[in-house]
């Protein structure tokens, strides 16, 4: 972990530090300093990154609650349309005192440093197959155009060989209710 208490993602605890119980609130807004993301969606550097911080003093160290809201780019899994579509993610991490042995995350001169857990939330929260809408019918396999809800996606052809085995698969039309009256 980085050894910094200075940054736009770095929040100074020292008047809550040892204090358990006593706790502050930060909202922010900081740019995005990478991309965040390596799949077809990510979060672009420069992007606002919007976060609602609470600090919480503990025996243990500072407990680090809060949301984080920003905005993803990247294209449809099925369309490959360009697609940007909100983000939002909470988290929860507790930084503990310095000298802990299993400590993901240390206080480092009474100053919390957010960055790795905002990505990490973030990046962890982002969809793996995005698409532009639930039902999008993506492209045609055949042409690589793009489907439209009429077109559907063309039936494969047949087999000839099994072609036969068709016709068992195939249920008849339903009797209309005039029929049945007739038979009885």
């Amino acid at each position: 972990m980085k050894n910094r208490t200075d940054g736009p993602f770095v929040l100074s605890a020292h008047d809550i530090v040892r204090h358990p119980g006593e706790m502050r609130e930060h909202a922010l807004t900081v740019p995005a300093p990478d991309r965040w993301g390596e799949g077809i969606v990510a979060i672009e550097k420069g992007r606002d990154i919007e976060l609602e911080v609470r600090l919480e003093s503990v025996h243990e160290g500072i407990l680090v609650s809060g949301t984080v809201d920003s905005v993803f780019d990247g294209e449809c899994s099925r369309c490959l349309r360009a697609i940007s579509q909100p983000v939002e993610v909470e988290f929860q991490e507790l930084f503990e005192y310095p000298g802990g042995e299993t400590a993901d995350f240390e206080l480092q001169d009474d100053h919390v440093d957010l960055e790795t857990l905002v990505r990490d939330a973030i990046v962890l929260s982002l969809p793996f197959q995005p698409v532009c809408r639930p039902d999008c019918p993506g492209l045609d396999p055949v042409t690589g155009e793009l489907l439209t809800e009429e077109s559907g996606v063309n039936a494969e052809p047949i087999d000839s060989r099994w072609a036969a085995l068709q016709n068992f698969t195939e249920t008849p039309p339903a009797p209309s209710a005039a029929q049945t009256r007739e038979e009885k």
